[in-house]
């Protein structure tokens, strides 16, 4: 009879307690066109390309801008662009930018600031590195045009350029641009809606922004997600770095900030008792996963890997992360979200099947695993995360795993995992994070399997990879479900990282706030009421 999981209680293993909920002391800018935010963690890395955190790439978002926007539905829509053509039977794409686009520094966005900041972004992203590997030439013949001349067709690609989530194709000035995609841009000049005011950046504490007078949204389309106008309604947004919860729950009730981007469903219902805070969930899903280095031992080993999904329960993970409202997150997820038209049973068996400690003993053995050392990266300052990977090595402690967890903040576990040497030399093993964009293969990061160039843990598949291009060519969605089904099936075969489960951000704002944008924390259309 199969073993039942090890019962353990959540509140002792995490620690929380609302004794906490003392409202820190901020300095309070005035004006009634300042927001003030409480991202979900410190925004340590500053270019969307260097790193793919969340909080860079909502820092992003504010800051630059892209070609085309996606919609609530994820269609593609003109947003820099005025238009394309689309000539040679798919072969060549001419996009036309609009007029008066201006960077922060005052210089106009030119076409060559466009081609070098698509090479700098298609040299890191996974759906970037398609359009580098289908273009012939990416070339800019005039300072509105751009021209994209490709090997075969490529329908997908204003999807490409305006594709949310990791790795943004932002486009910046060339000089910038220019910067090796291994070197980190830190001037931050775009032409979003907003500026990034550097010298009021306090590492730690706080991040400010102010409107960019000069940014004239998009004349068409209606706002959605982040396609249509961009309209700033704040002259100011201020960033105050809380890792605390309960704290920034204080910090809200009191009014001394106007937004908290993630919160606890634990700190919910006493949230709601204030008619003066909304808590809400977010439109969209987000996955979450135990990522393996597969460079090292003992996660190299497909075995030891494969092993370890007949211990993970997602619904005790959920809990341990987001609460025990089931209307936050959801389970039986595979590898694609749920949301998405690919999602899929194939496999599940893996996930779903009961939990089976001793079975899970058994294979480990059989694999190999001979008490090998497993370093676990946990961010303190990320509370949903932290609580993933304490249950994750909890876990592996139970099956007789030799885990060690190593502790740091987020903007610090975010560098560390670029970090491909053994563990002695300070590599590591595993960790926990979340995964947007997982809603096909295209910029799927934790399905990339081309080893060295894939995202961090390098799995190496050539059986994932012919299958993901498999996919591109799908003439149809029911061509490319039967692909998808195939992808996961391999996925449980070579298992690049373990689904957790999937999430809704849980945010909570002051009850005047309205007409928050689908999808992250984005900073147009918000407005007092």
């Amino acid at each position: 009879m199969p073993a039942a999981l090890p019962a353990f209680s959540r509140r002792a293993l995490l620690g929380t307690g609302a004794a906490l909920l003392a409202a820190p002391r901020l300095g309070r800018a005035e004006g009634p066109r300042v927001l003030r935010f409480v991202p979900q963690a410190d925004l340590a890395v500053l270019d969307p390309i260097f790193t793919t955190a969340t909080v860079t790439s909502n820092h992003a978002m504010m800051v630059f801008d892209t070609l085309y926007g996606l919609d609530d539905d994820f269609e593609a829509h003109p947003q820099m662009v005025a238009g394309h053509t689309v000539e040679d039977d798919g072969l060549t794409w001419v996009i036309t930018l609009r007029e008066g686009l201006k960077f922060h520094d005052g210089e106009p966005v030119r076409g060559r600031d466009v081609v070098a900041s698509i090479r700098r972004w298609g040299s890191r992203d996974m759906y970037g590195q398609e359009v580098i590997a289908v273009a012939n030439e990416i070339t800019a013949p005039d300072d509105r045009t751009i021209r994209f001349r490709l090997k075969r067709p490529f329908p997908t690609l204003p999807m490409a350029l305006g594709k949310v989530g990791s790795n943004l194709p932002v486009i910046m000035p060339e000089r910038l641009a220019k910067t090796s995609p291994t070197t980190q841009v830190t001037e931050m000049v775009g032409s979003g809606p907003y500026r990034f005011l550097a010298n009021e950046r306090l590492a730690g504490a706080r991040v400010a922004y102010a409107r960019f007078e000069d940014y004239v949204p998009r004349p068409d389309g209606t706002p959605s997600r982040t396609a249509g106008p961009k309209v700033a309604h704040f002259d100011r947004v201020e960033w105050n770095i809380i890792p605390d919860m309960a704290t920034a729950a204080g910090a809200l009730m009191s009014g001394e900030v106007d937004w908290v981007e993630s919160t606890s469903s634990d700190l919910s219902p006493m949230l709601q008792r204030s008619r003066d805070v909304t808590v809400s969930y977010g439109d969209d899903y987000y996955d979450t996963i135990l990522r393996f280095n597969q460079l090292h031992a003992p996660f190299n080993n497909p075995a030891i890997r494969r092993a370890l999904l007949g211990a993970i329960d997602q619904k005790e993970m959920m809990q341990a992360g987001y609460g025990t409202d089931p209307e936050g997150w959801k389970t039986g997820i595979g590898f694609f979200n749920p949301e998405s038209p690919l999602a899929n049973d194939a496999g599940m068996e893996a996930l779903t099947g009961p939990r089976d400690y001793e079975k899970v003993k058994r294979d480990l053995a059989a694999a190999g695993y001979n008490g090998e050392k497993v370093v676990m990266l946990q961010a303190e300052d990320y509370p949903t995360l932290r609580a993933l990977a304490e249950v994750s090595a909890h876990v592996m402690r139970q099956l007789g795993m030799n885990v060690e967890t190593q502790t740091g903040d987020w903007g610090t576990i975010s560098q560390r995992r670029s970090n491909r040497e053994p563990l002695d030399k300070g590599g590591w093993s595993a960790f926990c994070t979340g995964l947007s964009a997982t809603l096909d293969p295209a910029g799927h990061l934790g399905l990339r399997a081309n080893g060295a160039k894939a995202w961090f843990g390098w799995p190496d598949s050539p059986k994932l990879e012919e299958l993901r291009q498999e996919w591109f060519a799908g003439k149809d969605l029911a061509t490319q479900k039967e692909t998808a089904r195939e992808i996961q099936l391999q996925a449980f075969r070579d298992v690049p990282y373990i689904p957790l489960g999937s999430y809704r951000r849980l945010q909570a704002s002051r009850a005047n706030l309205k007409d928050f944008p689908t999808g992250s924390a984005y900073f147009w259309g918000v407005q007092r009421s």
